[in-house]
């Protein structure tokens, strides 16, 4: 029988075992550089939206349960970006599987944005675990599991993502190497308590729909 590693409890040195996973300190964020300088102007209607979120959340997210968190502030940005376009569409708790190096990867995943009518077939960018904070199995590396699969089904060489713990967003570039090592990167956090980081969040989410969600 095949082995398999799941989503929801796949450890860093699980798959580390799998591919050789390398983390590359990004000291001076040059690698989000194109991502994060993106040219987005915000509407009246977005900022006005934004400010209102805040207003709304901002005193009470600390105290949010996951789902509380998930239905009153991530999925609310997530519609307003709208990843709804073509053939493109967000998803969320859809099943995702590959086997790499002889090893099945796979489960449910939090939230993708996929090319797909009526099932998701080819992965753009994933948002992982609307967690309040790390617990036993940490995101970051759930994460990482679902890019590795992403970049085997779609036999590409990068792959983007994010992952959110309580109020705190990461951003994560995986990249796959000519000699088949993983190198990966993680940005700057951002508090989507404080207007600023929260304005940026949302720029950050449209360049993913406008720069990366193509073949």
């Amino acid at each position: 029988m095949k082995k398999q590693l799941s989503f929801s409890k796949v450890k860093f040195d699980e798959l580390n075992q799998v591919v050789k996973l390398v983390g590359v300190p990004d000291i001076y964020g040059t690698k989000f550089k194109d991502w994060f300088s993106y040219s987005y102007a915000l509407s009246e209607i977005e900022l006005l939206f934004l400010e209102q979120l805040l207003s709304q959340h901002k005193l009470y997210v600390s105290t949010y349960s996951e789902e509380e968190l998930k239905a009153k502030l991530i999925i609310p940005i997530l519609n307003k970006v709208d990843f709804m376009f073509a053939e493109i569409k967000d998803w969320y708790e859809r099943p995702l599987k590959a086997v790499i190096n002889g090893i099945e990867i796979g489960g449910y995943v939090d939230f993708m944005v996929a090319k797909g009518i009526k099932e998701p077939r080819h992965p753009y960018f994933f948002i992982q675990e609307f967690k309040k904070s790390k617990t036993e199995v940490d995101p970051e590396d759930q994460l990482l599991a679902e890019m590795l699969v992403a970049i085997e089904l779609n036999q590409v060489a990068i792959m983007r993502g994010a992952y959110i713990m309580g109020k705190v967003w990461s951003f994560v570039i995986l990249e796959k190497q000519p000699h088949g090592q993983y190198e990966y990167y993680v940005s700057k956090n951002f508090d989507d308590t404080w207007l600023d980081d929260l304005k940026q969040i949302y720029i950050n989410l449209q360049a993913v729909k406008s720069l990366y969600c193509k073949d």
